[in-house]
């Protein structure tokens, strides 16, 4: 408690005569502080042992209930793992029967790749949570106890290493797989990726208790841009513009070495880490687990765009403030000045998509020019959403977009256009690799190169409109049975929300059909976006007209009554 705060309550409280040194026996004392009496010691293993016990004793499920829930976890785990490996071994043995040196290179190069994207998400995930987090409710009582921090805090230190140890391992063992190596290479490079994963979170971790950014913010972009140039590498390689030759033995000795760095890193930055546990502050511990609950939330829903919402709203809290810019234009035309206004003041993705230019010659590169355009398109899916976040905006508040003199078809249409822009400029990019000019041979001519890339950037923006516009959940509409409750029909339908536009649009040109087929769904499903047929828009507009007709029937909205005539 602050003196003024003491000082307030004594006058408040105490009632003294005015000659209170006569007569001290008037004094009428109503408030006592209560002794300045040491904190009592307490053991941090016996709270934490306590609080797990009042946990388990208010647990709503059974033994039973938690057995059968096991029970089909693991049967749904078993059937999909069997589905999984059966497509791992078949691209495996595909990859395996190329012999050539220049593919055996490229092969070598992709575990390696995969090797630094992992590094950087691990990085980019524990800078963003934390990795050392409580929640709200143990920020508010519990970081406050006079007990040692760190003690408390160890554990959920070591949780996050073992989680993102595991998963690091699961896609390097993954992608190590799908590139054709050999057993060994496999183990090594799960292991590999599992160890620098747990590494890089405990960099994050000890960069966390020095309450500093710019280091990891550095670390992470260098592991990206090592990423881009590994893959960029691979495809130069897979397409013989590059002669790389490799040593005999490096294939194994690059992840033991990978691994081997991995494991001095996590060792060493584990007990920085944990030495300074105890000196994280509370706001940024409960900052992590208020993002956690919030992401929690909104995967309930399974509302992915919701998640993003959250992310980017703690990123311009991280900001603070940005400076302020005068509008131009009128009319629709301000609206697309705006856009073009956030691109020039924030263009940082557009360094993601300048990067997703080369997933399309490594799609063509590594064989897969049938199923080039759509996995090209998700890809565009992905780097196109942040170019549209005013039309985020208008479509989640209604009332926002009726406040514009235009018709919400308009003012949709404009908030795409500058994603359409750059969609086509990533057409023009990559207009060779549809060509084929990565793989063995031209398998397309330049004219139906330039078509099918149209068609993949068609399919990538409309992708990226179809997942930002989609509607909430409405609890409200009738349920589907499932094992796991009643559900909506639209939480199921949001998984494949983006997916759907770009699987409908470039099928005709996967399935050797005319991209004239392609041009034509795009052409329905983008009237079908931009809101021309919204059928709440056209009930409110035709409600509107009835209220103003019978306004119009007579002065004060009153009806004019008229007697029939009598012979």
């Amino acid at each position: 408690m602050s003196k003024k705060s003491r000082k307030l309550i004594r006058s408040a409280q105490f009632v003294a005569q005015p000659d209170a040194a006569a007569a001290p026996e008037l004094v009428q004392h109503t408030f006592w502080f209560l002794p300045d009496a040491p904190a009592e010691y307490v053991d941090e293993r016996d709270l934490h042992d306590q609080i797990q016990d009042w946990r388990h004793g208010r647990a709503t499920r059974s033994i039973w209930d938690a057995v059968q829930d096991a029970y089909v976890a693991i049967f749904s785990v078993l059937m999909i793992g069997a589905m999984l490996s059966n497509l791992v071994l078949k691209a495996q043995s595909t990859m395996a029967s190329c012999t050539a040196v220049s593919c055996l290179s490229a092969r070598t190069l992709v575990p390696w790749a995969t090797w630094f994207a992992v590094l950087g998400l691990a990085l980019a995930v524990g800078r963003l949570f934390g990795p050392v987090l409580v929640s709200a409710a143990e920020g508010f009582w519990l970081m406050d106890a006079p007990i040692e921090r760190s003690r408390l805090l160890s554990g959920r230190l070591r949780l996050a290493l073992i989680a993102g140890g595991l998963v690091g391992a699961l896609l390097g063992a993954l992608t190590a797989a799908l590139s054709g190596s050999s057993p060994m290479e496999i183990g090594l490079w799960t292991l590999a990726d599992g160890v620098g994963a747990a590494a890089v979170l405990a960099f994050a971790a000890a960069e966390q208790t020095r309450e500093r950014t710019v280091v990891t913010r550095v670390v992470q972009t260098l592991l990206a841009l090592l990423a881009l140039a590994t893959l960029l590498l691979t495809v130069a390689v897979a397409a013989g513009w590059w002669q790389l030759a490799l040593p005999e033995g490096v294939t194994t000795l690059a992840p033991a070495a990978a691994a081997a760095l991995g494991l001095v890193l996590l060792v060493a930055e584990l007990v920085v880490a944990s030495r300074r546990l105890g000196e994280i502050r509370r706001a940024r511990l409960v900052s992590g687990g208020s993002l956690v609950s919030g992401m929690a939330g909104a995967m309930y829903a399974l509302d992915f765009g919701l998640i993003r919402d959250i992310v980017v709203e703690r990123a311009a809290v991280e900001r603070g403030h940005v400076t302020p810019t005068a509008g131009r234009g009128q009319g629709l035309q301000s609206l697309l000045w705006r856009d073009l206004q956030r691109l020039v003041r924030f263009p940082r993705p557009l360094v993601p998509l300048a990067a997703s230019v080369v997933a399309p010659y490594a799609m063509d590169a590594l064989g897969m020019t049938t199923l080039n355009p759509f996995i090209s398109g998700l890809v565009l899916v992905v780097v196109l959403i942040p170019f549209l976040s005013m039309l985020r905006v208008l479509s989640r508040t209604g009332g926002l977009a009726r406040l514009f003199p235009f018709r919400t078809s308009q003012v949709k249409t404009v908030t795409m256009l500058v994603p359409l822009l750059l969609a086509l400029v990533w057409a023009a990019a990559t207009v060779p690799a549809f060509v084929g000019i990565t793989s063995s041979g031209a398998e397309r001519t330049p004219l139906e190169g330039l078509t099918v890339a149209l068609v993949t950037a068609l399919a990538g923006w409309l992708g990226a409109v179809r997942w930002v516009t989609a509607k909430k959940v409405d609890f409200n509409t009738p349920m589907v049975a499932t094992e796991s409750g009643a559900v909506p029909p639209m939480l199921i339908l949001n998984l494949f929300r983006g997916l759907d536009m770009v699987a409908l649009i470039t099928a005709p040109v996967m399935l050797g059909g005319s991209a004239m087929w392609s041009f034509g769904i795009a052409f329905v499903a983008f009237i079908f976006l931009r809101g021309t047929f919204n059928m709440d828009e056209m009930k409110a507009q035709q409600e509107q007209l009835q209220r103003e007709k019978d306004a119009a029937k007579a002065p004060g909205g009153q009806k004019i009554r008229v007697q029939r005539p009598t012979r």
